[in-house]
């Protein structure tokens, strides 16, 4: 499932020892297993108006595991110049940019006092375990949207620098990959209604506004030639 030089998401998962999932499983694992825990916390605790959001914020979580698998595998699959392939894949930079984001949030929850799901999370009232699921949650979040802002810059990078030299089929299959890629970020629009009236929403939609515009060029310079 994974390569050595890959996004951390898969390498964690194709370096399980003595046990390879197949993507399908892995996903199933990841919403199954973090679903049930959300589901028990609630129960156990009371906190059934969270769960709505925590769902939601799951399957977001685990439908971006699924696009970074599909986007790793075409990618490959076009046989990418290396430059391009070890800057994506081999240098780390989209944990780097997952702790940027999963930071930012922490700021904006320790400097502020918002209304709805982060007041929820960051209340004196919280229990602990509450706590501990969601900031974990977050920061699979987080750590998804700092894969999507790495992937599209580098793909825009890749598209001024090689398209040129790309024969149709490698730019369509480019093309392909940052639609793909504009689909893992535009999923992150689902948390929006759950964090609305905050300016978390904003940032949200703006991340996604950023994403479209950086890859949208990307696919204008491909279909230049």
């Amino acid at each position: 499932m994974a390569e050595t030089d890959d996004w951390a998401y898969l390498n964690i998962v194709g370096a399980l020892p003595g046990w390879t999932p197949t993507p399908m499983l892995a996903l199933a694992i990841q919403f199954g297993g973090f679903g049930g825990v959300a589901l028990v916390v609630a129960a156990v605790l009371d906190q059934w108006t969270a769960l709505p959001a925590a769902l939601v914020a799951i399957g977001v979580a685990t439908a971006g595991s699924g696009l970074m698998t599909v986007v790793s595998d075409r990618i490959r699959r076009a046989d990418p110049p290396p430059g391009y392939r070890d800057l994506l894949f081999g240098s780390s930079v989209d944990v780097v940019m997952g702790v940027v984001a999963f930071v930012a949030f922490l700021t904006y929850v320790l400097t502020r006092d918002p209304p709805g799901i982060v007041g929820a999370v960051v209340g004196p009232e919280t229990p602990a375990p509450v706590v501990f699921l969601a900031l974990l949650v977050i920061w699979d979040l987080c750590y998804r949207i700092g894969t999507a802002w790495w992937a599209s810059v580098v793909g825009a990078w890749r598209s001024l620098v090689y398209a040129g030299s790309f024969d149709r089929a490698t730019r369509q299959a480019f093309v392909v990959c940052d639609l793909l890629v504009l689909a893992f970020a535009g999923i992150q629009l689902a948390l929006v209604p759950f964090a609305w009236g905050t300016l978390l929403a904003w940032l949200v939609v703006g991340h996604v506004l950023a994403v479209a515009v950086v890859s949208g060029g990307s696919i204008v310079r491909l279909r230049l030639g």
